[in-house]
């Protein structure tokens, strides 16, 4: 499948550049995503380099008929209700497991937003794992995976490196695409030093 996939991107005249680190777990993130097609072409460039990614998906998609589907392509089901929040599910499915690659988008739509949402910076802080962060550059038709840094609890620092990794980066719709930014970075800004 990943010969397949390779072949693909190629024909379609995109490029895959792999810098993905050895660790066993780590927080993924994909950006910008600005519309359907990143999803296809995310797919594309999991399979060209053969990786293994789980996903998150609310938990009733997984009690139907197709919950199978779901779990096989790497769904993990969360459950939202006031007792478990999303982060802590998270960060206890990091500790369950040897080996766990979760993927999101931090953006979260395909609709310009003013702030990133904050749930992958709070999973990797909790679950002590390092943030890697994968492109799709619709303008150079590119499709970088790599820039690993392990964040250090301050969103703002941990955020410049994120910043500067999707510097000049441009999606299908750039016009979708907001600012780099969690709205924590405001609060952190506020803290007396």
């Amino acid at each position: 499948m990943g010969a397949l996939s390779r072949w693909i991107l190629k024909i379609l005249g995109w490029r895959v550049i792999n810098e993905l680190p050895d660790d066993e777990k780590y927080m993924l993130i994909v950006a910008p995503h600005t519309s359907n097609w990143d999803f296809i072409y995310g797919v594309l460039a999991k399979s060209a380099v053969g990786l293994k990614v789980n996903f998150l998906g609310k938990d009733s998609l997984f009690n139907g008929p197709l919950g199978w589907w779901f779990r096989a392509l790497g769904g993990i089901p969360v459950k939202r209700d006031k007792k478990r929040n999303m982060v802590e599910q998270m960060v206890e499915q990091f500790k369950q497991r040897d080996k766990l690659i979760l993927t999101m988008s931090p953006e979260g739509t395909r609709s310009y937003l003013n702030y990133w949402k904050s749930g992958f910076y709070h999973i990797a802080c909790g679950a002590h794992v390092p943030i890697v962060m994968a492109t799709l550059n619709f303008a150079e038709k590119e499709i970088k995976l790599g820039g690993r840094f392990m964040p250090e609890g301050d969103a703002v620092k941990d955020m410049d490196k994120v910043r500067a990794f999707y510097a000049e980066i441009k999606g299908k719709k750039p016009q979708n695409q907001g600012p780099i930014r969690l709205k924590i970075e405001d609060t952190d800004k506020k803290k007396p030093d």
